[in-house]
């Protein structure tokens, strides 16, 4: 019960492999296609189309970040209103029991 049991695991030559090292079935397996290599060619960086790469990289990041400190500044202004409000509505109630 407390021994671990290893699982039959398929092997890539399509033999199932027991605990007891007996094989058990062999199934017949086409083999893979070969990959051909692509007629097209390989995609070569210019000067200029690394330039432009760096350059709308940089772009995407600049726009992101501004998005981003934004939010947290709206985050950070709510909490801070919210923080007034509550003060304010606090020291109302306190003048009330009074």
């Amino acid at each position: 019960m407390f021994t671990p049991k290893i699982p039959v695991n398929d092997q890539p030559t399509g033999q199932t492999i027991p605990l007891s090292g007996a094989i058990v079935g062999h199934h017949q397996t086409t083999p893979a296609p070969v990959p051909v290599a692509s007629a097209r060619p390989t995609v070569q960086l210019t000067p200029g189309s690394l330039a432009l790469l760096v350059g709308g990289g940089t772009a995407a990041v600049l726009v992101i970040g501004t998005v981003l400190v934004s939010m947290l500044l709206a985050v950070a202004i709510t909490a801070g209103s919210l923080a007034i409000v509550a003060l304010v509505v606090r020291s109302l109630m306190n003048q009330e029991r009074k």
